[in-house]
């Protein structure tokens, strides 16, 4: 009998979230920014997981489906809408939520973020994945990946042991990449559920 557990010696491969601007030109500065990102991570042995339309998260599936290193299954898309057909032709597993913007707590979960620009629902993400204990990277770019790169989000100590914690700014694709590979294991923490007002705790910023 086949057995369907994975064997213990099996590690998850982590899943990283390119988030950013929605319309980027083809060909563009932050179109190949997210192209060389998605690249270099199936090249490190990521999935990657975009919220599955154009721009910066069809660049970022184009480029993980270049890797060599790639494999069906690398690709991942959670959708705002109902429809799979609207996923990018460079995704592999499509996820229709149906739940529009908020969607982006989902790409939020993912165990990295790279944001490159991007308006207020790449923001959302960036607070969302910051508030779930997630690594952040933002790129060096026009759009909020630029003003919050090399800052922190809010005051709250997300991991003691961390003294720079921060989100990450890097200006190059191979420099994003490199502080997820050396700091992911590091940020393993999970988000704990909002307290009532009033009991120990309740004071965390929100």
């Amino acid at each position: 009998m086949t057995s369907l557990t994975t064997p213990s010696n099996q590690q998850r491969r982590r899943i990283v979230a390119v988030i950013g601007d929605a319309n980027t030109t083809p060909g563009s500065p932050k179109d190949l920014l997210a192209e060389d990102i998605g690249r270099l991570l199936v090249d490190a042995d990521f999935r990657v997981l975009t919220g599955g339309l154009g721009g910066v998260m069809e660049a970022a599936c184009r480029g993980a489906r270049s890797s060599t290193r790639y494999r069906s299954g690398d690709t991942v898309a959670v959708l705002p809408g109902h429809d799979p057909a609207d996923a990018n032709p460079f995704v592999d597993i499509v996820i229709p939520s149906g739940l529009d913007h908020v969607r982006n707590s989902i790409v939020a979960h993912a165990d990295a973020v790279i944001a490159i620009g991007g308006g207020a629902g790449t923001m959302s993400e960036v607070c969302l994945a910051w508030i779930y204990k997630r690594l952040i990277v933002a790129l060096r770019v026009e759009g909020w990946s630029g003003r919050v790169a090399d800052q922190r989000v809010d005051e709250r100590m997300r991991y003691p042991s961390e003294p720079d914690d921060c989100v990450f700014g890097a200006t190059y694709p191979a420099d994003a990449v490199r502080i997820v590979v050396d700091r992911i294991a590091r940020y393993g923490g999970q988000h704990g559920p909002i307290r009532r007002r009033g009991t120990p705790g309740s004071m965390e910023p929100r």
